[in-house]
């Protein structure tokens, strides 16, 4: 069995993309995603419309992760038109490129850390922490990670998150976060104005209500689960970051084309440079990646994730309050 270092030295061949399967992934769903809105727009029978506008935001969770997967030099790197689509995919979901990747190379490389682990994530109190913080603090840390947050990701942790409060940090620096708003509510506004409600409701509005909501609950899942484990800075390492504290999120066929593999987290967060679609290749080679602690997207196991809210050193686990 290999561990550290040896572990994701071992991981490296994997690390290289089948370019044709880079472009064939990404071109397919770029064009199934714009095809979706054209037919959504020119449907007549509102069940159809309806049908098609739920699959267009699973189509937009792909999308991002082949994106997320881009900004990791994952796929397609040295490539001018691989860089103007996915650029242009930033801008389209609320995640520009400059804030989206620095806060989540910054998750890569701090996840599970107990005090650094928040920026790029869902912030983490222990027990001791919490019972210290103010009301007011209680109720900001809860709203955070309450359910109705990760369901509403949309407005609160793609727009206002990574967009608003990115841009009034830095407006230099996130000035594509500005232009992001601009875009989405400019063609929000032109959805509705000579579309009507139904229109920008079927075509706009819950297309990102499913795939920014979906988004925030993998992300939130993915490093709040039943038996995940949170180091101090000193203890912390790479490999228990992503074996310990990263789960494996078992799905069916349907599941892991929606979310393009990032169910296989753990093996992700072991190397970021492995694509997407070969993930199961090195699940299925590495036994030390096979003992992965595990959840699901059945509704019992997400109310368990729900229900883990601080870091108990003592017990060694996340707990409610």
């Amino acid at each position: 069995m290999r561990h550290g270092k040896e572990l994701i030295l071992a991981t490296r061949p994997y690390a290289k993309e089948i370019r044709w399967k880079s472009w064939y992934f990404t071109a397919s769903t770029y064009l199934l995603l714009i095809g979706l809105l054209t037919t959504i727009a020119l449907l007549q029978n509102i069940f159809a419309k309806i049908g098609c506008s739920i699959f267009t935001g699973f189509v937009i969770v792909r999308l991002f992760v082949i994106y997320h997967d881009y900004q990791h030099h994952a796929i397609l790197q040295k490539s001018i038109v691989a860089k103007i689509i996915f650029r242009l995919f930033g801008l389209f979901i609320l995640a520009p490129e400059s804030i989206w990747k620095r806060s989540h190379d910054y998750h890569h490389n701090h996840n599970s850390k107990l005090f650094s682990a928040s920026i790029g994530s869902f912030p983490i109190y222990t027990k001791e922490k919490f019972m210290k913080s103010s009301s007011a603090e209680k109720k900001e840390y809860l709203f955070v990670r309450h359910p109705l947050t990760v369901m509403f990701g949309f407005v609160i942790m793609f727009f206002y998150g990574m967009c608003v409060q990115s841009f009034i940090s830095s407006p230099r620096r996130h000035w594509d976060s500005m232009l992001a708003m601009v875009l989405h509510l400019t063609a929000a506004v032109l959805f509705f104005y000579f579309g009507g409600w139904v229109m920008w409701l079927l075509v706009w509005f819950v297309p990102f209500l499913i795939a920014c909501g979906l988004g925030s609950y993998l992300f939130y899942a993915q490093h709040n689960f039943p038996g995940v484990t949170f180091k101090n800075n000193v203890e912390w390492s790479y490999e228990h970051a992503a074996l310990e504290s990263s789960s494996y999120m078992k799905m069916n066929f349907f599941w892991r084309w929606v979310t393009a593999n990032i169910g296989y987290h753990h093996i992700h967060h072991i190397n970021s440079r492995i694509p997407f679609y070969r993930l199961p290749e090195v699940m299925s080679i590495f036994p030390e990646m096979q003992k992965a602690k595990t959840t699901t997207l059945y509704p019992k196991d997400i109310i368990a994730c729900f229900k883990l809210k601080v870091w108990d050193p003592e017990k060694n686990e996340m707990i409610p309050v």
